[in-house]
């Protein structure tokens, strides 16, 4: 090739390039994300008394509603509405102060927008009836798609790519999916699909999950991500606000009278996610404690499947001013040091050992206190030679002397909560504490 040719190859490469990310932006500004943020997540037990799911600490200084805020951010969705019903001013507190930063003049926002009757006098009776009781958002942004997105999962996923599909196949409705194992997915809606990315079946948490013929150990996951033209999708929430017999929810309902219909195709979340390790893509429904323990000590390994460390895709969120970390004595009876571990901003490890641990904001360990394989969430104070192991400490913990948990089940359980993978969660109400009135 003479350098003239290839000077021209590269130009006519790098003008396609451009407009496909000029059509990426313009379908992303077309489209209004409506994120549902509700739920109260009963599964992860006394962590949600206080507040809602999407609200639960994660990774040290985040919150889990901020890994969809962000995947709308980085995607170019910059039209937002969040809708929360339970235990919400915490919620709504942090977006506020954390996500502002949106420029309202070119149209962008993260709106919160609480439970407020718009359809007669019921609160939501399920997520169609959420998105359905808030239509007037859809037209008010003139919208031309809705995304449908749950507040509580961790994952990182490039939104535009799904959009782009969605035009490209000339499909109405869009269901984003995973691969989980057999013995998970009846925690999830349950989907088959054909050769042509067409969904042949919808099953809402199945007793018995159909496995994937392909991947006999595996079944397709609904990721609770749905993506709608949104005329069809008022026409389809008034057909079902109507149905007497529904119970008005996305997954029971709406989806599979649409995929009986015909109407709904697959998006397969391996070719929109952001970096995968060995070529896996990350999704974690954090729905019960251990597997929001385990999605938080995963972060600890060397190379975690999630990264947080990527400058070009990052997961924001409500940035405290808080001093650095600090770790003080380095004698040979009381040393102030972590390893394997997260520290946020904020903590002081005085004469004390972390191990493969994460430690919240403003988190306070005592002398010849030794912490491993825990999770100690934001303002806690640990006392004097206290021993944790595999123990989540909610916010706000003062936890004593001498204390020991983690160590012994059996006398956890007299005291504390102990899940079946043997992870000891303490709150302050289990220590005889009262909590702080904000979570």
């Amino acid at each position: 090739m003479n350098a003239q040719a290839g000077s021209a190859s590269f130009d006519y490469l790098g003008r396609a390039a451009a407009s496909r990310d000029a059509q990426a932006a313009h379908l992303a500004q077309q489209t209004l994300a409506v994120v549902l943020a509700g739920g109260r997540g009963s599964r992860l037990k006394q962590l949600t008394d206080w507040r809602a799911k999407p609200s639960v600490p994660f990774a040290g200084k985040l919150k889990i509603i901020d890994f969809a805020l962000s995947n709308c951010v980085n995607s170019g969705v910059r039209r937002v509405a969040v809708l929360t019903q339970y235990r919400a001013q915490g919620l709504i507190r942090h977006i506020e102060r954390g996500w502002s930063f949106l420029a309202n003049h070119l149209g962008e926002f993260v709106d919160v927008v609480p439970a407020q009757q718009q359809q007669g006098e019921t609160w939501y009776r399920g997520t169609a009836d959420a998105v359905f009781q808030n239509l007037d958002l859809v037209a008010e942004a003139r919208a031309r798609f809705v995304l449908v997105l749950a507040g509580d999962h961790v994952y990182k996923m490039d939104y535009s790519a799904l959009l782009a599909e969605h035009v490209a196949c000339g499909a109405e409705v869009s269901v984003a999916c995973t691969e989980v194992p057999l013995e998970q997915a009846s925690a999830f809606g349950v989907m088959s699909v054909d050769a042509d990315g067409r969904v042949g079946a919808f099953v809402e948490k199945p007793a018995r999950p159909e496995p994937m013929p392909q991947h006999p150990t595996h079944a397709l996951a609904s990721m609770g991500i749905y993506l709608f033209d949104a005329e069809l999708l008022a026409d389809e929430l008034a057909r079902d606000a109507a149905d007497a017999a529904s119970s008005h929810d996305f997954g029971r309902d709406l989806i599979p009278r649409l995929v009986r219909r015909g109407q709904v195709r697959a998006h397969d979340f391996a070719r929109s996610c952001v970096n995968t390790v060995a070529g896996v893509p990350y999704w974690r429904d954090v729905g019960t404690i251990d597997a929001y323990y385990e999605a938080n000590m995963d972060l600890t390994h060397v190379v975690p499947e999630l990264n947080l460390y990527d400058d070009a895709w990052p997961i924001l969120s409500l940035q405290r001013q808080l001093p650095p970390a600090k770790f003080v004595f380095d004698g040979d009876d009381r040393r102030g040091m972590a390893v394997d571990s997260l520290v946020a901003g904020g903590c002081i490890v005085s004469g004390a050992a972390v191990r493969r641990s994460i430690l919240f904001s403003k988190v306070r360990v005592g002398d010849r206190s030794l912490i491993e394989e825990s999770l100690v969430l934001p303002n806690v104070v640990v006392g004097c030679g206290v021993a944790l192991r595999r123990c989540i400490v909610d916010k706000h913990c003062r936890v004593p002397d001498g204390l020991r948990a983690g160590l012994d089940p059996g006398h956890d359980r007299e005291r504390f909560h102990v899940t079946p993978q043997g992870v000891t969660l303490i709150t302050p109400e289990m220590l005889g504490q009262v909590r702080h009135p904000r979570n």
